[in-house]
């Protein structure tokens, strides 16, 4: 495989594509963001990596890179509500615009696409698969989340697998399940992403603690499951990611009870909340919980903030790695 990696953020699709252990190579990898390339460069410094809006990208030029494969995860803010939903008619949607539009003209017999649930209802999508029909391409879509092959993360998204003859999929109505898929036994728990160490600075303040407290996903040691987090994460807290406690369920299952009773004292209030010993997840654990590999690394002057956005607009590293089997 000679693969070509757009929207290739922190390197996501190729880590997923390392763990298939098939013989590839990723020829050219392209973003427009300066701190994920950043990332990308320091983890796979002998890729060319271009720093560029994709709409640059001449059929010419991507023609003799003599590439066969593209897995890409365009911008995902068109298809969700934050991103006010606009579909074919917001600009961030072009540079995938370009890509179907220059795609008869280069010689690729495998896609992959990642976006996210919604994708699959937009116009976009619907342009996607009039391409892909008009260019020979046989495609298979799914809705798939990580706790279906036993990650505990939640991460539903919207992936598109296409090959082109001799290659071929048994093209058929949107799946939520991969096929031939044997078992969804827990790969591992919470405890088994835990950083060590103490970090302080990762603590909810108090502030934000008396406001939020009761719309809290709060995950603990032997949780199996977690929410999908998002690249607001350490920024916001309501519905960006889950939050972890440092004591045992039950002990924060007592102290929750305690806070819920009527009129409360203020400081009897925060000493209880102060007790829940609550943080957000690292960077790291956030990366682990997404499948992140051992090897993978931020470069030193990268921010937490940066880190979390970075990471909400990734991957789940397993799960692509699974589908770019069937797609090979």
């Amino acid at each position: 495989m000679k693969v070509l990696e757009f929207f290739s953020g922190i390197g996501g699709m190729h880590f997923a594509l390392k763990g298939c252990e098939f013989n590839s190579d990723v020829i050219l990898a392209a973003d427009i963001n300066p701190v994920a390339n950043e990332i990308y460069k320091h983890n796979f410094p002998n890729v060319k990596l271009l720093n560029r809006n994709i709409q640059s990208l001449t059929p010419d030029f991507l023609r003799k890179l003599g590439a066969d494969t593209i897995l890409m995860s365009p911008p995902c803010q068109p298809f969700t509500r934050n991103g006010l939903k606009g579909d074919m008619n917001d600009p961030r949607t072009q540079a995938l615009i370009h890509i179907i539009n220059i795609l008869p003209h280069l010689n690729i017999s495998r896609i992959l696409i990642e976006n996210v649930k919604g994708f699959e209802t937009s116009h976009m999508r619907d342009l996607v698969i009039q391409s892909l029909d008009n260019c020979g391409f046989s495609y298979q879509e799914f809705l798939l989340s990580p706790p279906q092959i036993g990650i505990p993360n939640s991460r539903l998204r919207y992936y598109c697998l296409a090959k082109k003859t001799p290659f071929h999929f048994q093209t058929g109505p949107l799946m939520h399940d991969l096929p031939n898929q044997i078992s969804s036994s827990l790969k591992f728990q919470i405890k088994d992403i835990l950083e060590a160490g103490e970090h302080n600075k990762y603590y909810l303040p108090m502030n934000i603690l008396k406001k939020y407290w009761k719309v809290l996903d709060i995950c603990y040691k032997d949780s199996l499951r977690s929410c999908c987090f998002t690249k607001a994460y350490g920024r916001y807290t309501e519905g960006t990611g889950s939050v972890f406690s440092q004591i045992s369920r039950k002990e924060s299952e007592k102290i929750l009870k305690e806070l819920r009773e009527p009129n409360i004292e203020e400081i009897t209030q925060e000493e209880l909340l102060a007790s829940l010993k609550i943080r957000y997840f690292t960077p790291l654990e956030v990366g682990r919980l997404q499948c992140f590999p051992t090897s993978f690394k931020f470069p030193e002057k990268i921010t937490d903030r940066q880190k979390y956005m970075v990471l909400g607009n990734s991957i789940n590293v397993e799960v692509v790695s699974n589908l770019i089997k069937l797609l090979l």
